[in-house]
């Protein structure tokens, strides 16, 4: 069903833009400059490639994780500890209506945990040694509250659909700047010529890196809002004070190393990036919100 909802919004939304530039009639404006493109074809292609890779970033997700991260998932329990972190899963789980997630342990100093998936029946939450040795049996519950309301949110699909969007959009808007571009040149040049030239290339490139930046920028904006919900969710789950302890104990941990790629937008903690590019809030923000002083 999520799946669906992700491909009907998509549709909705290229719908939408089609809409929108037919109305202000951006392909009249566009051809009259002698940039002769059909937007709606552009605007197809421009989604299928843009949403393609998100798709199937999202369905390789857990994957990808395990190997990435070397997630050990927990078949059957060694010890008690692995036997706790089942059962803990599971009963939450159950508070906040998902299937049964995997539940893996991976190697790391650093305290931290991520939950991953392509839906929220299938997913898979992970904490690191690190967090298992600095976190006490409380705060460890508030972290696996965390990673499970980005679960039972659907905060893989979302964060997904809105990565496909935005890759939709750089790779539209990028194509129509380095068109402009490109028939400008050859226009001041004099030149008939039909194809693309090396100003379309170009153009199109140093476009792309930066409208991709700037597009990161939204979707990291998009995951610290979402952090807080998943605080809020945690709190819920495990109790506010259990969920205030874990960030404490999190900001007492020296520096902890950012997990790589989209393992970053679903983890309870991030390393040190400037503002812009953050995908969690300060954690002092995120207490702070908890105690209501936000």
């Amino acid at each position: 069903m999520r799946i669906l909802l992700f491909l009907a919004t998509n549709a909705a939304v290229l719908l939408l833009v089609s809409i929108i530039f037919h109305f202000l009639g951006l392909g009249n404006v566009l051809r009259q400059n002698g940039v002769g493109l059909n937007l709606d074809s552009l605007l197809i292609y421009s989604a299928v490639f843009g949403m393609s890779g998100s798709f199937i970033s999202l369905l390789m997700s857990k994957f990808m994780a395990k190997q990435s991260m070397g997630v050990h998932v927990i078949e059957q329990p060694a010890n008690q500890t692995e036997q706790w972190l089942v059962q803990t899963v599971a009963r939450q789980a159950q508070i906040v209506g998902i299937g049964m997630p995997e539940v893996g342990i991976f190697q790391s100093p650093d305290p931290n945990a991520f939950a991953t998936g392509w839906n929220k029946n299938s997913a898979l939450v992970a904490v690191s040694t690190g967090l298992l040795n600095a976190m006490s049996a409380d705060e460890v519950e508030a972290v696996l509250g965390h990673e499970m309301s980005h679960v039972a949110n659907g905060d893989m699909v979302t964060l997904g659909l809105l990565q496909g969007v935005v890759n939709t959009f750089v790779i539209f808007f990028a194509k129509i700047i380095g068109f402009f571009v490109d028939k400008m040149l050859l226009r001041s040049g004099d030149d008939e010529r039909g194809g693309y030239g090396v100003g379309y290339f170009i153009t199109e490139m140093i476009a792309q890196v930066v409208l991709s930046i700037l597009a990161t920028m939204i979707v990291m904006w998009f995951s610290r809002w979402r952090e807080f919900r998943a605080d809020a969710g945690g709190a819920q789950v495990a109790g506010r004070e259990k969920m205030i302890g874990a960030l404490r104990a999190l900001q007492r941990a020296h520096d902890p190393q950012p997990l790589p790629g989209e393992m970053a937008a679903f983890g309870i903690n991030s390393g040190g990036m400037s503002r812009l590019f953050m995908s969690h809030p300060p954690l002092e923000e995120r207490i702070a919100a908890l105690q209501g002083q936000r």
